[in-house]
């Protein structure tokens, strides 16, 4: 079984039973993704991928804020030279590297949680809207500032479409307006709104105490059917939902469940 390293420079892991806990620890510059960040959540993506003992994943950021989105001072370094003719550009190259991460982190077989407090803004505003479940404090601050300092928010605007609609991406992408984490919750970014810190770890129990009570390999499943949805044919997502069903009802999860329901008992993942 592939395993985590016992250290990361950027990252702080902390498993509890079937749940791992990923801390984003740049708290220095509010948590600003940079490339020693993104390569280690790259190689803890990878790892997750082969993981079923882990049913979920929590999202969260070191001293208080989530995520205040790409270091900018990272960027301003970095590409000067501009391509040579009949070469792609490496800005967009790098670029396109972080829609990659995002649509890795988003299609994880566990549940992503985020735990979202202090700002998300920019790169980390996406992260959120690529987490299946996010609790947000009522204090925290959410933009896609990108267009305010003259760049696009390429890569995290379609997974904000995809998450609250096109017509209210436009809005926030064009106005790079700043919200509050009830306005967060109001238009679809997040889905439980919490008063402080404290408030956010309670919650956040309680949302894992629901995700114990499903089935690892039923929830993987369930959400690459859902992601489907919108974005192939309703027949394809059908077909492909069928199929879903027929593994999850041979495998030996639905065993389990039918006979702990005909028992009047929790399942076995449970209580594990």
């Amino acid at each position: 079984m592939t395993d985590f390293r016992p250290a990361y420079e950027t990252l702080i892991l902390r498993r509890e039973r079937a749940r791992l806990h990923v801390t984003l620890n740049r708290p220095e510059v509010k948590n600003a993704l940079n490339p020693t960040l993104l390569g280690e959540l790259r190689e803890v993506i990878g790892v997750l991928r082969e993981r079923s003992d882990i049913k979920a994943v929590v999202l969260r950021g070191a001293g208080g804020t989530f995520c205040a989105g790409a270091d900018l001072r990272n960027m301003e370094k970095s590409f000067s030279e501009p391509p040579k003719p009949g070469e792609k550009d490496p800005i967009a190259a790098s670029n396109r590297e972080y829609g990659t991460f995002l649509e890795a982190l988003g299609s994880l077989p566990q549940v992503v949680v985020a735990a979202v407090e202090g700002y998300a803004i920019a790169g980390g505003f996406g992260l959120v809207c690529v987490s299946d479940i996010a609790i947000v404090t009522e204090d925290c601050g959410f933009a896609m500032s990108e267009t305010a300092i003259g760049i696009v928010p390429a890569q995290i605007a379609p997974f904000v479409a995809a998450r609250i609609g096109v017509p209210q991406t436009r809005h926030l992408a064009l106005t790079a307006a700043r919200f509050k984490g009830a306005e967060a919750v109001r238009i679809g970014i997040g889905h439980h709104l919490v008063k402080d810190t404290a408030a956010l770890d309670a919650k956040l129990e309680e949302v894992l105490k629901q995700i114990d009570r499903c089935a690892p390999l039923a929830n993987a499943l369930t959400k690459q059917v859902i992601m489907r949805a919108g974005t192939q044919p309703l027949s394809q997502v059908l077909d492909f939902a069928a199929d879903c069903f027929a593994q999850a009802r041979r495998g030996p999860e639905a065993a389990e469940g039918l006979r702990a329901f005909a028992e009047k008992r929790p399942p076995r993942w449970a209580t594990e």
